[in-house]
């Protein structure tokens, strides 16, 4: 039976499900969930992430880590964490940029946080030094951290409310005709929306993404060390409905396919780093990535590899003009930065102390 058929029998037996618990049944279904049977990553897959564009990516955050542990004095141990790794891309080069800094590359213990098993698989032919761990509660706290989160936070669901004439709704996954449908179901008179809507409007609020941040920053906290988040999402409360499907780097019906596309909703910024900061960590002002990518330096690596390789330098731009150009990746993705108290994120300017 597919995960459609099982969802849809779910449904009929137990009553519509929130957005939120279909987009992670979709993602996470221990038999046909997507990350654990179907992900696809890459030109040839469902979608690109900024370290399969180009090295220049991670490289550049190759240099934000180095910057970072020489900031926190150089510990002759830390680890070095990367949830949600991908194909192992961004660590391998992290680690290649790290090669050329002393003492950086003996002092970190590489860790990767990954629940998938394929995606484990890949990631340790790219990097073989690395441990693994399936969430972050997993990773041990008696060393200093630096932890990178690039593309993560779109992968933790949302539940969608809607505003209409008669008050708020949650818009659910229900049945019409025996197929998957989105439906309004009446909130109860304790909800309280995190920001005024005008009618019509959906706003998406992600517990996932608030439990991740506030884990998260316990860890930086107990730990001492300063954490990394880019993603696609919003800087400042914003309305909309943000679900998408991807398949073949194009967007589908979320509910045609569960389990085969890819489902994501856009990073809730300004939640995730309220939330990190009543844990008691320094947060950094939300900044896009092309910003982020300039102060670390990518103009003059740009015009490195174009000199070096002549041959390549329409590649090279364009790869550049994915990562860097508002109309592409620079704007829409955004970069976060975490710390406990002393850290510096260097290249974020962090504005703000740990209450």
């Amino acid at each position: 039976m597919s995960l459609k058929d099982r969802l849809i029998e779910q449904i009929t037996l137990e009553g519509p499900i929130p957005v939120d618990a279909y987009m992670a049944r979709c993602l996470l279904d221990p038999i046909d969930g997507y990350y654990i049977k179907n992900v696809a990553l890459g030109a040839e897959g469902d979608f690109l992430t900024a370290p399969l564009v180009s090295q220049m990516f991670g490289e550049m955050i190759g240099v934000w880590v180095a910057q970072t542990w020489l900031g926190m004095g150089s510990p002759t141990a830390f680890q070095l964490i990367e949830i949600g790794g991908g194909d192992g891309t961004l660590m391998s080069d992290i680690l290649r940029v790290a090669a050329r800094v002393a003492g950086l590359t003996e002092a970190a213990r590489v860790t990767l946080v990954e629940p998938s098993e394929r995606l484990r698989a890949r990631q340790s032919e790219q990097v073989p030094s690395a441990v693994f761990a399936a969430t972050l509660d997993a990773v041990a706290e008696d060393l200093p951290v630096i932890v990178i989160a690039n593309e993560l936070l779109d992968c933790l669901p949302a539940r969608q409310f809607i505003r209409t004439d008669d008050g708020w709704f949650e818009r659910q996954v229900g049945l019409q005709n025996g197929q998957l449908t989105f439906g309004l179901v009446p909130v109860g008179e304790d909800f309280a929306a995190p920001y005024d809507a005008p009618i019509g409007e959906i706003v998406e609020i992600s517990p996932a993404q608030m439990r991740f941040a506030e884990n998260f920053a316990l860890l930086i906290k107990r730990a001492r060390g300063a954490a990394l988040l880019i993603d696609y999402g919003r800087d400042r409360p914003q309305t909309g409905d943000t679900l998408q499907a991807l398949y073949r780097h194009q967007k589908h019906d979320p509910l045609a396919a569960p389990g085969e596309h890819d489902l994501t909703v856009w990073a809730d910024f300004p939640t995730v780093a309220a939330t990190a900061h009543k844990a008691g960590v320094t947060i950094s002002p939300i900044i896009p990535q092309a910003l982020f990518l300039q102060r670390l330096g990518i103009e003059a690596r740009h015009a490195a590899l174009t000199q070096k390789n002549p041959d390549q330098a329409g590649k090279l731009q364009r790869q550049y003009d994915r990562l860097m150009a508002p109309d592409q990746m620079g704007t829409l993705f955004k970069a976060l930065g975490l710390a406990s108290e002393g850290v510096n994120l260097f290249a974020l300017e962090a504005v703000d102390t740990a209450l």
